[in-house]
């Protein structure tokens, strides 16, 4: 499996339900990418790949995972000056997201 030139951060967040919450901080600008699998895959293939996120220039940054499946997290220093170091957080989806509220 080949690697992009730069340096990064991989989380591999499992299966995840769609509208979890994914809280990334970080101690200095850099690149959050969140993405499924086979599109983490074609990242580590450096082919083209879809994501969500970008660059962060503040901190926390918080991502919400779109549809149920197996998600990645990449933080990486492509046009930055250096990787920032990091930490994840998944916050639970709430019980009664998606539901309406009786009037």
């Amino acid at each position: 499996m080949a690697t992009p030139s730069f340096r990064f951060t991989h989380y591999d967040l499992k299966a995840q339900r769609a509208g979890t919450v994914v809280e990334v901080t970080l101690n200095a600008v850099n690149n959050v990418r969140l993405m499924t699998a086979g599109n983490f895959q074609r990242f580590t293939e450096r082919l083209d790949f879809k994501y969500i996120g970008g660059v962060a220039r503040r901190s926390p940054i918080r991502l919400v995972i779109p549809d149920s499946g197996h998600w990645h997290v990449i933080v990486d220093m492509e046009g930055h000056h250096g990787l920032a170091e990091s930490s994840l957080m998944i916050m639970a989806v709430p019980a009664n997201a998606g539901q309406k509220q009786a009037s």
